[in-house]
């Protein structure tokens, strides 16, 4: 069962790049999450999968002994959907699909890719703990900032059009 939410369902063992495989496959669910229960089931389900994801990534690297398992993905789902919680937030603010906010959705995805993968500042001293926390807290710093990346752009893009 473990192995399952540390994969996401399978998600981790697809080649090549898994950890992308895996923030891809977070968008719909998060799209699914927001349709049945708004931003705040998108904030319950992250919160409920990070201590999860923590004790699976946790079984994982100690029946393996590797301390960051490429087919372990259900940190990139966590910090995906962080990424994604603007999104969520700014479609029930105005009481949107959340489909309309397609532009958030590309830099929410864009940008969580970028610092997950570029490891620049906390993400990367997270990421060099070599343990299970580790594993799961990179993502989300990275989520955290993706997701004030996609405020910042969010701003930017709503003040041009007023320019227009």
């Amino acid at each position: 069962m473990m192995h399952l939410i540390a994969t996401f369902g399978g998600i981790g063992t697809l080649r090549p790049a898994p950890g992308t495989w895996g923030s891809l496959a977070a968008l719909p669910c998060a799209w699914v999450l927001m349709v049945l229960g708004g931003p705040w089931l998108l904030v319950a389900a992250t919160l409920v999968i990070l201590p999860l994801g923590y004790f699976a990534a946790l079984e994982e690297i100690l029946a393996t002994r590797d301390t960051d398992p490429s087919w372990v993905v259900i940190d990139e789902v966590a910090g995906q959907w962080i990424a994604l919680w603007p999104v969520a937030f700014g479609a029930a603010m105005m009481n949107a699909a959340p489909s309309a906010l397609w532009p958030g959705w590309v830099a929410g995805f864009a940008l969580f890719r970028l610092f997950d993968i570029a490891k620049p500042g906390w993400v990367g001293r997270a990421d060099r703990r070599g343990d299970a926390l580790g594993l799961m807290l990179d993502d989300v710093i990275a989520g955290v900032f993706a997701a004030l990346g996609v405020i910042v752009l969010a701003g930017l893009a709503h003040g041009a059009m007023r320019l227009l």
